[in-house]
């Protein structure tokens, strides 16, 4: 016997229901990012000299101040030794005119005048430490050396590669975000770090600044954090992906599946009782960020609502249904369907 049209809109249509919590929710930002050593320098000659002494090796570990090249500088030994000597006979000079201005047996002229002689010697002998100074290339901060590129003998000139030096002990990691997420990255917000190069190992740092600009092309901003590096692990220039959690929250979340999207709304099926029956009705929500499964709700749901997850496709709103399963900690639609005995 054919059914009437009331017994159709009558019949209860079976769904599988969950509650909306309120849970943990962060945003889930991903980049990719270089590696660059917290301080990293090319140390170059300044002079044309040629080299008398190298005196660190391929990737050795060096301290600030340590000398690593010296260049020859036995001429301005020679003329530091010269302007030594005049000093000592300007002071002599001094030394035997000081009483005999205060007899007024010399002028105080005279006496002026072999002052001005020891000033001057002190100021050449300066001048001429320096060049002696520019002669030794030091370590500018403790770090660790690269490549040597010249041997003892080879004459260098302003602009040589002597070597680099990286200060690795701290590195910074420059990644490229959405500007979409600018608000919610702040300093001090932790971040994961992988590499294809150490597989399974995970090194965490946290965001020490954000670029002042947007990139008007790509409408993202580069973010600078800072990882620790005490084992030497990694190296700069590294790429490395990045696993940013900004604006941890409680909100509530709804699984994906659960809503209706249409060109500019979404909606979802709440559950509504009408007098001894359950019944669908239809909402607008709106939602936030996303995350695997899950999506993020705005407004439009209140905690503990209890909305269809599975047979949205067979309800209408006003619609009779009967809770056939509710789904929790992200069961499979088997297991709901064991645990309710269907």
């Amino acid at each position: 016997m054919a059914l009437s049209v009331a017994n159709i809109t009558a019949a209860e249509t079976p769904v599988i229901v969950t509650t909306v919590n309120k849970v943990d929710f962060i945003d889930e930002v991903e980049g990719l990012g270089t590696l660059r050593a917290n301080e990293s320098v090319d140390l170059m000659s300044s002079v044309t000299e040629r080299v008398t002494k190298v005196l660190f090796s391929d990737g050795q570990r060096v301290k600030q101040g340590q000398v690593l090249v010296e260049l020859d500088s036995a001429e301005e030994q020679s003329q530091l030794a010269e302007e030594q000597s005049r000093l000592n006979e300007a002071l002599k000079q001094v030394k035997r005119l000081e009483p005999l201005a205060r007899k007024n047996a010399a002028t105080q002229a005279t006496l002026d005048e072999q002052q001005r002689e020891v000033e001057t010697a002190r100021a050449r002998m300066q001048a001429i430490q320096s060049r002696i100074n520019e002669r030794k290339i030091r370590a500018p901060f403790d770090g660790v050396v690269g490549l040597r590129n010249l041997s003892v003998g080879a004459i260098v000139q302003p602009g040589t590669l002597v070597t680099t030096i990286d200060d690795d002990s701290i590195m910074k990691l420059d990644f490229s975000i959405p500007a979409l997420f600018i608000t919610a990255v702040k300093p001090g917000l932790s971040i994961a770090a992988t590499s294809r190069a150490f597989e399974n190992q995970l090194f965490r740092g946290e965001v020490s600044s954000v670029d002042s600009r947007i990139d008007p092309v790509t409408r993202s901003v580069v973010v600078r954090a800072l990882i620790n590096n005490d084992q030497y692990q990694l190296k700069p220039g590294l790429l490395m992906r990045v696993e940013l959690q900004a604006n941890p929250r409680k909100t509530l979340v709804i699984p994906e599946e659960s809503v209706l999207p249409t060109a500019t709304r979404n909606f979802i099926y709440l559950v509504k009782r009408s007098g001894e029956q359950l019944v669908a009705e239809r909402i607008e929500v709106t939602l936030g960020k996303r995350r695997k499964g899950e999506v993020e709700v705005l407004s439009g749901l209140q905690e503990k609502d209890q909305i269809i997850v599975h047979g949205i496709n067979r309800v209408q709103s006003g619609q009779p249904i009967t809770i056939r399963a509710e789904e929790k900690n992200n069961e499979t639609l088997k297991q709901m369907l064991n645990k309710s005995g269907s």
